[in-house]
């Protein structure tokens, strides 16, 4: 999730205001409006400041990132690896379709 999720997520669930949720985090409602829309981008400390303002503690995670491309192409190459264990039915000489109510 990104900052402007995070903030968002924590002012909903703590079912506050931007207007409050600003005041609690000593910030402008613009401020929070701005972060929330993803047009301004928090730095750490901010985030956790503004999240723990609505009750919140942010959590870090570090994942290893690889790119978008190349994780679809592992995992097509997966699935279509699978495939070829996959039973075989033989082919219907007519696909028969349920008739549309009219």
């Amino acid at each position: 999730m990104n900052a402007a999720g995070a903030i968002k997520l924590a002012r909903i669930r703590a079912r506050l205001s931007k207007r409050e949720l600003a005041r609690r985090a000593h910030t402008s409602p613009a401020a929070i409006v701005q972060y929330e829309s993803g047009a301004r981008e928090p730095g750490f400390p901010t985030l956790e400041r503004i999240v723990e303002a609505a009750g919140w503690r942010p959590r870090l995670t570090l994942e290893l990132a690889r790119d978008q491309r190349e994780r679809q192409a592992y995992e097509l190459e997966q699935v279509l690896g699978l495939a070829e264990y996959l039973p075989q039915r033989p082919r219907p000489k007519h696909l028969a379709f349920p008739r549309l109510p009219t």
